[in-house]
């Protein structure tokens, strides 16, 4: 088998295996640095060089790729839409809310809660936090 077509089906594998586990964001990279190995030994780099090449672009892909990758997994506030939105925003209790329910005010909408300790009382008028969105109902905490 010729080397370059080794670095290409170890970068499919290691491709597949990014594809296996999110959210590490490791072998998509090295998969990289197989591609740039692969193409040496096209050219007609000794197997020395291609495993210069190999590691160096590992190194080069995971220093550059990597931290992109991993802030592009963290949604910022602003760009959450949906339940997710309604998450660290401010309510106001209408009626009372505790761990067996309530109704609060978010925004302009009416949405039913239930306090995030279960010990909590809330009596309407208080202002709460929207710790959570469990289905159509806000779980809240003062």
């Amino acid at each position: 088998m010729s080397a370059w077509l080794a670095w290409a089906i170890a970068a499919v594998l290691l491709a597949v295996g990014e594809v296996f586990t999110p959210g590490l964001f490791f072998l998509g990279p090295v998969a990289v640095a197989a591609v740039t190995a692969a193409l040496a030994a096209v050219i007609g780099a000794a197997v020395w060089l291609q495993l210069v090449v190999f590691v160096g672009a590992s190194f080069a892909s995971l220093a550059l790729l990597r931290p992109i990758a991993r802030a592009h997994l963290r949604m910022p506030v602003a760009i959450r839409t949906g339940a997710a939105a309604l998450e660290g925003a401010h309510a106001i209790v209408l009626q009372r809310v505790d761990a067996q329910g309530g109704r609060v005010r978010i925004g302009g909408e009416e949405w039913t809660a239930r306090a995030y300790m279960p010990d909590e009382v809330l009596e309407a008028g208080t202002q709460v936090e929207v710790v959570k969105i469990e289905g159509a109902t806000a779980l809240v905490c003062q």
